[in-house]
């Protein structure tokens, strides 16, 4: 086993706001496993949504965003070490886990249960109300590491856990099957690209909403139908012509979803990059009997599930881009330009 090492490199965000919070540094204490934790070297880490809203305080439902900006509703403690979304190596572990599990490559469930000491009572996230993977090394406790055999490098890897997990708890959550026709507005996205291989996999009928642009890309991962946002959707689809609504942009278009949605449907959301307030006209939700399922915390079987299908190839990675681990606040700049499909990895392989 190599020497840990007392001090390490990683990124810190001081506070809320822009890309300026995003601290490089070279000195930071490195964390050590309680009885319940492992100790990670981490190899790769991915940019995500839930990142930059915590960066920004985009969370935040009142006017002191500070007391509401991290992803559980709850503040932030700064500095914080944000990265959601980990493949790395287990190179310590705490008293009461298995010395045998040094060496594992592993991948982190990111919506966290359990502390390294005792249950959690409501669900946080990795990198938000805890220190993540923006840095060498991190520590979760262990029922949070899943080993993973795959023989997938380490920047694939890192493309899975937080936007393939969100995509896998929706569709499961909404209780896609074969059966259904399945919508997914943002399936450009590293949430939708996942949702659209892994509703496939169910072998439902996907139709993906994206732009012009990203059209084919779309198709190629298995989207049997792309239509452009700009669409008029009911007068694309027609109305009462999808069973489930897998969204992540909500916006001005929301109240088309609902028409869209047969009687007796499931609309599951887990994003709003189009806008959080949206309007709703209940009559349609109650004449129709619709089901709608807002998705935070993982069902408990979904990360085992995902790293199954890793494993058995069911699904596949997409790297848009890598950046060194350094250029963070370039990654993000490039992540919010919306022009990639897929995931944006920093490299901590030479840190």
């Amino acid at each position: 086993m190599s020497t840990i090492e007392k001090s390490m490199r990683g990124i810190v965000l001081i506070d809320h706001g822009g890309p300026e919070m995003l601290q490089y540094r070279e000195d930071i204490a490195v964390p050590v496993a309680t009885a319940n934790q492992v100790l990670i070297r981490v190899c790769a880490a991915a940019v995500n949504n839930t990142d930059i809203n915590t960066r920004t305080g985009w969370y935040s439902k009142n006017d002191n965003g500070s007391v509401d900006a991290g992803w559980s509703g709850t503040g932030i403690d700064f500095p914080r070490i944000q990265g959601a979304d980990v493949c790395g190596y287990i190179v310590a572990v705490g008293d009461n886990i298995d010395a045998q599990r040094i060496g594992e490559r592993v991948l982190i469930e990111p919506c966290l249960s359990k502390d390294g000491k005792h249950a959690l009572t409501s669900a946080c996230y990795y990198g938000s109300e805890c220190d993540g993977g923006f840095a060498q090394y991190t520590v979760v406790d262990a029922r949070h590491a899943y080993t993973v055999n795959s023989p997938l490098t380490d920047i694939e890897l890192a493309t899975f856990p937080c936007s393939y997990s969100t995509a896998e708890n929706m569709l499961s959550r909404a209780n896609v099957s074969a059966a259904d026709t399945v919508l997914i507005s943002g399936a450009s996205g590293g949430v939708g690209s996942a949702a659209i291989q892994l509703a496939k996999a169910r072998s439902a009928y996907v139709i993906a909403i994206t732009s012009p642009a990203k059209q084919q890309q779309l198709l190629n991962l298995g989207a049997d139908q792309v239509i452009s946002r700009d669409d008029d959707l009911v007068a694309t689809l027609g109305e009462n012509s999808v069973d489930v609504v897998i969204d992540l942009v909500a916006g001005e278009q929301w109240p088309q979803f609902l028409q869209l949605l047969r009687p007796g449907s499931r609309y599951a959301v887990s994003g709003a990059i189009g806008g959080p307030i949206v309007e709703l006209d209940v009559r349609t939700l109650y004449l129709k009997d619709l089901s709608f399922f807002g998705c935070t915390a993982l069902g408990p079987d979904v990360f085992q599930n995902l790293i199954d299908y890793i494993e058995t190839g069911k699904i596949k990675p997409i790297v848009a881009h890598t950046f060194p681990f350094k250029e963070l606040a370039s990654a993000q700049a490039l992540f919010l330009k919306k022009k990639h499909v897929g995931k944006i990895v920093l490299d901590l392989s030479e840190e």
